[in-house]
Parts: structure tokens; C-alpha cells; sequence
């Protein structure tokens, strides 16, 4: 894939997003095992909310992976980041996965503070 190509900037920049959604997860899985309920925590909640939410309204589709399709027409799962193809496809389960286990541990984490 040529650097002058629109597809490669755009599979550039949603990985870059997916990194950081990663260290926001990472973050609030840290957070939650050590007990450090913070700010932190709250406001990587609402980010990950907020990505749920654009997901809901794009039908399950990044708006990245909307404007890529412009420039491709491949069926494979990665077309449109920079991710090995069975990361791509499993993406959303694994990580709303993820996402939950931290919920229901933060859960636990307040109830038993109190």
C-alpha cells in the first residue's frame, strides 16, 4: 500500500485510535484490580461509552471503516486498520468482553467499599 494513498492514512489514523481506546481499557483494568477509583476512571468510562454509542449509530461499523470502503473493496476484516485479520473480526467482542468484566469489577469494587 503506497503512503500517498488515502486508505493508508485512514488505516493510520484507526489504529491509532484503537491504541489508544487499548491503553483506556488497559487503564481502567489496572484501576479497577488495584482499587485506585479515580476521575481517570469515570472519564474512561464515558470514552468508551461514547465509542459504543458512534458504533450504535454507524450500525456496528466505525465511521473510519465507512470512509474506507470508499477506497477498497476488500472483504477481508483488517481492510481498514492496521490489525492481523482474526483481531479485526473479533474486535468488538473481545473487547466489549473486556469492557464488562471491568464494569461488573468496578461494581464489586464500590459495593464492598462502602
Amino acid at each position: 500500500m503506497k503512503k500517498n494513498n488515502p486508505l493508508f492514512y485512514i488505516k493510520t489514523i484507526h489504529t491509532l485510535i484503537w491504541i489508544f481506546f487499548n491503553l483506556v481499557l488497559f487503564y481502567l483494568c489496572y484501576a479497577v484490580i488495584s482499587n485506585k477509583i479515580d476521575k481517570w476512571v469515570w472519564l474512561g468510562i464515558l470514552l468508551i461509552l461514547l465509542e459504543g454509542i458512534v458504533l450504535l449509530i454507524f450500525k456496528k461499523h466505525c465511521p473510519l471503516t465507512v470512509l474506507a470502503r470508499k477506497y477498497s473493496d476488500s472483504s477481508k476484516d483488517n481492510f481498514d486498520i492496521f490489525l492481523p485479520n482474526w483481531l479485526a473480526r473479533y474486535n468488538k467482542l473481545i473487547y466489549t468482553s473486556f469492557f464488562v468484566v471491568i464494569l461488573l469489577i468496578l461494581l464489586y469494587r464500590l459495593i464492598s467499599n462502602k
